[in-house]
């Protein structure tokens, strides 16, 4: 996964995320309902997916079908956003999310759960 999504790209991934493959009709329609765009907006958008790698539609209908996870999609931003903006350094992204946050005591245990099954 080389290529980057644009704000309104990851929109679109949600939905398909949050519903499964669906054909282009149905995803507009669902865009239409949460992000207010028309049909026209959403089906430039599947084809910008369609084109950069992230998503295949078929036939009947246009279905659209991810190709990579949500989780995928999560992994390959964080090691990103690491790169870019922490000099890739994991304890000064973690000490980020952590340090200006207000985190309840559930939170800081799982947080601790999570590196001790490290």
């Amino acid at each position: 996964m080389r290529d980057k999504l644009f704000e309104s790209e990851l929109k679109v991934m949600e939905i398909l995320w949050d519903h499964g493959p669906l054909p282009a009709k149905e995803v507009s329609l669902i865009a239409a309902d949460t992000v207010g765009w028309n049909k026209n907006t959403t089906y430039t958008v599947l084809k910008k997916l369609e084109a950069k790698g992230f998503l295949r539609r078929d036939e009947p209908g246009f279905l659209c079908t991810p190709l990579y996870t949500r989780e995928e999609m999560q992994k390959t931003e964080v090691t990103s956003l690491l790169g870019r903006v922490f000099g890739g350094s994991r304890k000064a992204l973690f000490s980020a999310l952590i340090e200006d946050e207000n985190l309840s005591e559930a939170e800081l245990d799982e947080l601790r759960a999570l590196i001790d099954r490290r």
